[in-house]
């Protein structure tokens, strides 16, 4: 009888760990799914009167779409994370006639641009100034204040696999709201700070444009289609909210899969917009 009672009691201690498993399993499951509903929650893009989009850079990965009216007077672009090329900086740079600043610290390549003028820096973008495993960061505001840009009209382009959140966390508003235009790729769907990082850019910018690259597609990421997308800030200085488009406003057909080949991966276009 003590052995059956010993048997029984070990049975109803096991049910009890596995059944806490599945409890835990599932609230962290519904925690996520709240965060990535959040997340989408803020990527609702908007339309402006005054736009005129265009896309810089190449036709697949690596090509950004950006107001084109509203970039003019430019004094420099800033490109961060380039590899060993970077088309989009070529492209405004030999558009504009003006300096881009490249910065990339993980890839020493230099990129080239025939009739254009880039700048690279060994460095990469952070939220402090330091060294991390022999590679140096420095924070957004010190290198633009490094390049005698502050108070400049900018542009900026962002690929940097994750860093932007702290990165952007750390950047003062005040810098944020000097900047015309700001492209981005963001990277992610599981940290809240992505919430407030979106919500941040969001007091000084319009979002008006987004597009999921199709390199990261997964159902993990829903209701969200990708854990990587690119978008578009325009300042909220320069930019006219169209009210009579509906929110979330059309993707533009300037986007284009990043994977010319891999299936593509999008939000669906409301139906009162098809």
């Amino acid at each position: 009888m003590k052995r059956s009672f010993t048997r029984i009691t070990l049975v109803i201690v096991a049910l009890a760990a596995a059944a806490a498993v599945v409890i835990g399993d599932l609230a962290r499951n519904a925690a996520g799914r709240k965060l990535r509903e959040a997340i989408l929650a803020e990527l609702q893009p908007v339309a402006l009167k005054n736009c005129t989009l265009k896309r810089f850079g190449s036709a697949n990965d690596g090509g950004y779409v950006m107001c084109e009216n509203l970039i003019e007077p430019l004094d420099a672009g800033y490109s961060y994370g380039v590899g060993s090329n970077d088309d989009w900086g070529c492209d405004v740079s030999r558009r504009y006639h003006v300096p881009v600043h490249e910065y990339d610290c993980f890839d020493p390549a230099r990129p080239t641009c025939n009739g254009g003028t880039l700048v690279f820096h060994d460095e990469c973008v952070g939220d402090r100034t330091g060294y991390r495993e022999s590679r140096f960061f420095d924070t957004l505001e010190n290198q633009i204040r490094k390049n005698g840009d502050t108070g400049r009209r900018l542009i900026i382009k962002m690929d940097i696999e994750g860093a932007e959140w702290n990165s952007f966390l750390a950047a003062p508003d005040e810098l944020l709201a000097s900047i015309p235009q700001i492209a981005m790729e963001l990277h992610g769907f599981d940290d809240p700070k992505i919430v407030a990082v979106l919500r941040k850019l969001k007091r000084n910018f319009y979002l008006v444009n987004l597009h999921f690259n199709n390199w990261s597609c997964t159902p993990k990421a829903a209701p969200l289609p990708a854990w990587a997308y690119q978008v578009q800030w325009v300042n909220k200085g320069i930019g006219v909210l169209d009210p009579a488009v509906s929110i979330p406003a059309p993707m533009s057909p300037l986007n284009a899969p990043d994977s010319p080949t891999w299936p593509d991966c999008q939000l669906p276009t409301p139906r009162s917009q098809r």
